[in-house]
């Protein structure tokens, strides 16, 4: 999976000394240290498992304006400017406003092209069509760190001292907690947001603020809330959970790996045999509103269902494919007459020590 960034710009909104600065020019994607800086955010944004779901609304002036921006009527910057003097002027009237610079990026990832290419510049000969272009836009809040300063004292004598600092970016591999990515194409939504009290009202300022679109769960979210259930029907009736569990994941992996679908309605008849627990399933899916299709991304599922872990009362911890519990091939749970379970662990060519 490679990316490649078209623009990028940065802009600054700092409330400790009441000065906002709008760039006026990209950033210079030529410095390496810079560009993997972008490129690194951009790709975790897109890529995070905790990404909720959205749909524009009829209203919507921001999507408007990102069509705009697609078909060649908007430049770069100006959107990026218009998309900051909003943040910007809603941060201000925050109950407690934290300095934050927003990055705004147009990208393209192609899952097919390796990392490498990047780093040999050959990146545009790779991509042939199948990348995806994105809009994002991620807000960096800044972050206080303690530096050192070199000057002198008054005497003229060299005099190192310990200065704050505010504007502390953070670093590649941390997590940012508000930003959205837009398929420019299809113009599906991916975002993350934290409420924030703006003029004393508490609400998410991306989805309900700037890109006026719908909150819909994320893909984990709904595998945890329908797994739940499962493990909570199978204990009500006295089934093995471990089992009900193991196939649930089994079924978000198929759902995955086939359309990138999920059904939550039409797992009970392949979570559970009998009719009860069923029917169990199917009212508990329906008081939670569970939606009846969501979308499950191959990457979440790989994260969330491919492999399910349990650990016996005997201290003993086992993980295994989710997969093998629809097959009693590698793996077989046996209820004994006296009320214990029985692991049976099957066709194994050699042990590996971890």
């Amino acid at each position: 999976m490679a990316t490649r960034i078209n623009h990028a710009v940065l802009h600054v909104f700092d409330f400790n000394s009441c000065v906002n600065v709008f760039s006026e020019e990209e950033l210079d994607l030529s410095n390496r240290q810079t560009k993997n800086y972008v490129s690194t955010h951009a790709r975790r944004a897109l890529s995070n498992i905790d990404n909720k779901h959205g749909s524009f609304s009829d209203e919507s002036l921001f999507a408007d304006k990102l069509r705009a921006y697609r078909d060649g009527s908007v430049e770069f910057v100006d959107l990026s400017i218009q998309v900051a003097e909003f943040l910007c002027k809603e941060l201000e009237h925050a109950d407690k406003p934290v300095s934050t610079d927003l990055l705004v990026v147009d990208f393209e990832e192609d899952p097919e092209v390796t990392e490498g290419v990047d780093a040999e510049d050959r990146i545009d000969e790779a991509f042939d069509g199948r990348a995806r272009r994105y809009f994002a836009l991620l807000l960096l809040e800044s972050k206080q760190a303690y530096m050192h300063e070199v000057g002198r004292a008054q005497n003229g004598a060299v005099c190192n001292t310990i200065a704050r600092h505010y504007a502390i970016l953070p670093n590649p591999s941390q997590k940012v907690s508000s930003y959205a990515v837009v398929d420019l194409q299809t113009q599906a939504v991916l975002f993350c947001d934290k409420p924030r009290s703006i003029s004393g009202e508490e609400r998410l300022l991306i989805p309900e603020g700037l890109l006026q679109c719908s909150v819909e769960a994320s893909g984990k979210e709904v595998i945890e809330a329908v797994t739940r259930i499962v493990e909570e029907v199978a204990e009500e009736y006295g089934a093995n959970t471990a089992v009900a569990l193991s196939k649930a994941k089994a079924c978000v992996n198929e759902a995955a790996d086939e359309d990138e679908y999920l059904a939550p309605w039409d797992m009970a008849a392949d979570v559970f045999d009998d009719e009860p627990l069923q029917k169990r399933f199917e009212e508990a899916v329906a008081e939670e509103r569970i939606p009846e299709r969501i979308a499950v991304e191959k990457k979440v599922a790989q994260r969330v269902a491919k492999n399910h872990k349990i650990r016996t009362d005997t201290g003993i911890e086992i993980t295994f494919p989710s997969e093998y519990s629809n097959s009693s091939e590698f793996i077989e749970f046996i209820n004994a007459p006296n009320g214990l379970i029985q692991i049976e662990l099957k066709n194994i060519g050699s042990i590996e020590n971890r």
